[in-house]
């Protein structure tokens, strides 16, 4: 019979799975937002579909890329050279896609806006995982205490 307390290929690669539709969803609304800001500074009220279908596909490749190419450098543990790097490489992909695609009027000023902003997200991003981890952690740290609590009563 089979080990029901080992992650199986499958729990793996689709926790992975999962990371990579939070991330699309999580940098698709901060672009969005971006995006419409830009619209409504220049009195335009609504919002292309065709742009919104870009971008989301867009964080969709790019949270693959991010996972498998670029070491998930926004879950990493610090931001070292390599972090940075992926942070990098991912806001020039994002930056010449707004150009490419035309999200921004190809306004340059508005592109590199963007650019700090998506650095920005990214800066963010990385926090959140970094305090959700130490979060995670000093809860799990609280359950083995109660649990080893527990046993030692059992025991007893």
């Amino acid at each position: 019979m089979k080990n029901k307390k080992k992650v199986t290929l499958w729990e793996l690669y689709l926790t992975k799975e999962i990371g990579i539709e939070f991330k699309a969803c999580l940098y698709f609304f901060a672009f969005l937002f971006y995006y419409c800001v830009f619209r409504l500074i220049n009195g335009v009220y609504d919002a292309s579909i065709l742009h919104m279908t870009e971008l989301i596909l867009s964080c969709y490749i790019i949270g693959y890329i991010q996972v498998y190419l670029l070491w998930n450098f926004d879950e990493a543990d610090s931001l070292r050279v390599k972090e940075i790097a992926g942070m990098v490489i991912c806001t020039i992909v994002y930056s010449l896609l707004s150009w490419i695609f035309n999200w921004f009027n190809k306004n340059l000023l508005v592109t590199l806006i963007f650019a700090a902003y998506i650095l920005l997200v990214y800066f963010c991003v990385f926090l959140i995982y970094k305090y959700k981890r130490i979060i995670d952690d000093k809860k799990l740290n609280e359950d083995l205490k109660l649990f080893q609590t527990e046993h030692k009563k059992e025991d007893n």
